[in-house]
């Protein structure tokens, strides 16, 4: 069996023989997509489980304004679809891209609901992760809808403070990407940062933003 499967948390409280039979009968797909490919538009149903094996996959919103927001990054073990798949509205309300070659094994629902009755164990950790997940969502949510652009960049900085446990954060990632990450247009992300260095609040430069 593919060892990239047996490091799955969710496939872990599967019998090793029963994940190869699914394999074998077509129960359990493996699907391969380029970087920047679109797994979901905006209101695909969806009607099947995904597990990511590897790479990495971004949840992005458009909103009125045209601000692009990442709402969600998903990446190695994580699952897309989880508290979807059996809503009374199975649809994606975002897009969903990948941001590197990635391959995910699919599951469809009757499947899907065949291995609960049959296994408490993988249901358990199926409801661990769609929880642990809506968590991560709503924190997303809390931090960047309806608040100012500088409430934003705020946000993400005492994120960032604590991660790296510093007062200069490091940016990982380019101006562009982070005024997707938070929802904002690259031209007012750089105008704020601009009136925030103004104002005596941070110093930046290409690589970091050092809080003052």
């Amino acid at each position: 069996m593919d060892y990239s499967l047996v490091k799955i948390t969710l496939l872990n409280t599967l019998e090793e023989q029963k994940i190869s039979e699914n394999l074998s009968n077509g129960n359990f797909k493996i699907v391969s997509y380029k970087k920047n490919s679109v797994i979901h538009f905006a209101d695909d149903i969806c009607n099947k489980l995904e597990i990511i094996l590897s790479g990495e996959v971004i949840v992005e919103n458009i909103d009125e304004s045209g601000n692009l927001l990442t709402v969600s990054k998903f990446s190695g073990n994580d699952i897309l679809g989880g508290s979807l798949l059996f809503s009374k509205n199975p649809f994606y309300p975002m897009t969903v891209t990948t941001q590197s070659d990635t391959d995910i094994l699919v599951i469809n629902k009757e499947v899907l609901f065949d291995l609960f009755c049959h296994n408490p164990m993988f249901l358990r950790e199926y409801l661990t992760l769609i929880s642990d997940r809506a968590f991560i969502l709503g924190n997303t949510i809390k931090h960047y809808v309806n608040k100012t652009i500088r409430e934003k960049i705020a946000n993400y900085l005492n994120h960032e403070i604590k991660k790296q446990n510093s007062n200069c954060v490091k940016l990982n990632i380019t101006k562009k990407a982070l005024a997707e990450r938070i929802g904002v247009q690259r031209t007012s992300l750089s105008r704020e940062l601009a009136k925030m260095r103004k104002d005596g609040i941070i110093q930046f430069d290409s690589h970091s933003i050092t809080i003052l």
